[in-house]
C-alpha cells in the first residue's frame, strides 16, 4: 500500500535551516501533486508549500522566499528546504501527495504522512 514517510525534521536555533524529506513507497502509478502541512491554531491543517507534476509551485506568504519546495520524480520524494526558520515555525510537518495507484482510469488518492517534527529555539 501507499505510505509517505517524512524526515529531516529536528531542533535548530533561530535562523538555522532544515531540509525536510518525503518519499512515497509502494505502487504508485502517477504522483500529481506533493506538498507541506502544519497545524493552525483553531483550523485545519494550513499549506505551507505545494508543487504540482510539473513543478509549479504555492507558498503560504510568511514563508514564500525562505522556503523552497522541489520534487525529483524518479526517487518519487518531495522536498522543503526551510531557511531563516522562526521560533514560531516549530511545529509538526505533514507531507501530502495526490496519487493514482493502478492506472490513468483510476482517480487520485489523496495521502498523508505521519509528520515529521521541526523545533526552532530563540
Amino acid at each position: 500500500q501507499v505510505q509517505l514517510v517524512e524526515s529531516g525534521g529536528g531542533l535548530v536555533r533561530a535562523g538555522e535551516s532544515l531540509t525536510l524529506s518525503c518519499v512515497a513507497s509502494g505502487i504508485t502509478f502517477s504522483i500529481e501533486d506533493m506538498g507541506w502541512y502544519r497545524p493552525a491554531a483553531g483550523k485545519q491543517r494550513e499549506l505551507v508549500a505545494t508543487i504540482n507534476g510539473i513543478g509549479i509551485t504555492k507558498y503560504e506568504p510568511s514563508v514564500k522566499g525562505r522556503f523552497t519546495i522541489s520534487r525529483d520524480n524518479t526517487k518519487r520524494a518531495v522536498y522543503l528546504q526551510m531557511n531563516r526558520l522562526k521560533p514560531e515555525e516549530t511545529d509538526d510537518y505533514y507531507c501530502k501527495a495526490a496519487i493514482q495507484e493502478e492506472m490513468p482510469s483510476v482517480g487520485f488518492n489523496q495521502y498523508w504522512g505521519r509528520g515529521t517534527q521541526v523545533t526552532v529555539s530563540s
